[in-house]
């Protein structure tokens, strides 16, 4: 992503998540997985040491050892991360992971918290993930995805403290925010104690978009009135739910935040792995705010192919007005994309300029052509996505971007309010 501002980047390694870790593998798979593994760790190594462009100013929440390592001595830690748990190494150019390096300390790790996708990162969105162990670590392995969203009292009950280190992209759907706040809920219900190490919103330096309505909440959106992009980064969003009592029955949680020195909102920020299988790069995070909502239509976003959310299509755009043709085809991250094997016709987005705002320019000009309209919306998909019913009745009434932008402005102005009483950079 280009900001046009000051730009201070780490290194985009557009790598592919090591194997995950979950679930039982017999002898040959594991030896397969660790040749793969040994692989990707060292084209990873070897990318980002060919950068000689690497973020030396902003620190990291996580490289702050000694804001938080004196809080976890002693203490029997569970850690909540996935493959961006990273800790810049003194070489300023390589990482290792949250709880290597905290095993290397002598710190007593317990056990892993996984959110979706996995503690190391390839299963695909929605995906179940089960329990397991970890083969690098032989830490256990407990899945807070699928019918497990919230720690279970027994998986805590061996803890004294939690550590919530994984990489948002400040978008209210994106589910790593659903799960920070069941794992502070379980915290406050069991007396334990949880820091957040912070973490740049790559999307943080603007608020838009559709506010959350209370009737819609779900786990891609669990608090009424947080706008489609809430600009905070995972820090501050959690001193939001605790301070705004979201955790329910009068709960808050012993919440320690770590925060990051040298950074503020302004700044761009280039990750260092993939948050998610299906976001490769900058761009397709940067495009995320406004593509994700592809995921309650017939539109394919680029699952399938390696453009995941730089483009959009479908079999039933015209090809005279969509000049992007593409075939979808199962590859890592999507076992099953949407128009599996089908002829898509689209728009290419690789090219757009950065953008600061929510553009749905693209879903209502694909929904106007597109020539299967009773099934364009995936109703209950879209809502849950959108976080209110109104946004597809606009656009079914043929309403531009900036009638419905306009539409927004109440519910962002009040959110705004709510906001900075809990930002913590500029």
């Amino acid at each position: 992503m280009a900001f046009n501002l000051p730009k201070i980047t780490l290194f985009l390694a557009i790598t592919v998540m090591i194997s995950c870790a979950n679930g039982v593998k017999d002898d040959s798979q594991k030896i397969k997985d660790k040749r793969l593994d040994s692989i990707k760790t060292e084209n990873t190594i070897a990318q980002n040491q060919k950068s000689s462009i690497v973020n030396q100013e902003i620190i990291l929440g996580a490289n702050r050892t000694e804001a938080y390592i004196p809080l976890l001595q002693g203490k029997r830690i569970g850690i909540v991360g996935n493959p961006s748990s990273l800790i810049l190494k003194k070489d300023g150019r390589t990482y290792t992971h949250l709880v290597d390096s905290l095993l290397l300390r002598k710190l007593n790790i317990v056990k892993v918290f996984s959110p979706e996708h996995g503690f190391r990162g390839t299963a695909d969105a929605g995906e179940k993930v089960k329990d397991g162990k970890d083969l690098k670590t032989g830490l256990p392995i407990v899945s807070l995805y699928g019918n497990n969203r919230k720690p279970k009292p027994e998986q805590v009950k061996d803890l004294d403290i939690l550590v919530f280190d994984i990489q948002d992209v400040g978008v209210r759907f994106y589910t790593y925010v659903a799960t920070m706040h069941y794992v502070m809920q379980a915290a406050a219900e069991n007396n334990i104690e949880i820091i957040v190490l912070d973490r740049p919103d790559p999307n943080g330096s603007y608020v838009d978009g559709p506010v959350m309505e209370a009737a819609h909440t779900s786990f891609l959106g669990m608090h009424a009135g947080v706008p489609l992009v809430h600009g905070m980064t995972v820090g501050e969003y959690a001193q939001m739910i605790n301070g705004e009592g979201w955790l329910g029955d009068g709960l808050t949680a012993k919440l320690t935040v770590i925060p990051m020195k040298n950074y503020n909102h302004a700044l761009a920020y280039s990750l260092p792995v993939r948050p998610s299988p299906n976001l490769p790069n900058d761009q397709s995070i940067n495009l995320y705010p406004s593509l994700g909502l592809c995921e309650g239509t017939n539109l394919n976003a680029g699952r399938g192919t390696e453009m995941q959310f730089q483009v959009l299509g479908s079999p039933y755009l015209p090809a005279g007005q969509y000049t992007l043709s593409y075939t979808p085809v199962p590859n890592f991250g999507s076992k099953s994309p949407k128009h599996n094997g089908e002829l898509c016709h689209g728009i290419d987005l690789r090219q757009v300029p950065p953008m600061h705002e929510v553009d749905l320019s693209w879903i209502i000009d694909a929904y106007h052509a597109h020539t299967n309209k009773e099934n364009f919306f995936l109703t209950s998909g879209f809502t849950k996505h959108a976080g209110t019913d109104t946004l597809q009745k606009q656009i079914e009434s043929g309403m531009t971007m900036d009638e419905i932008r306009e539409s927004w402005q109440p519910g962002l102005a009040a959110f705004k309010k709510i906001r900075a009483r809990y930002v913590l950079y500029k």
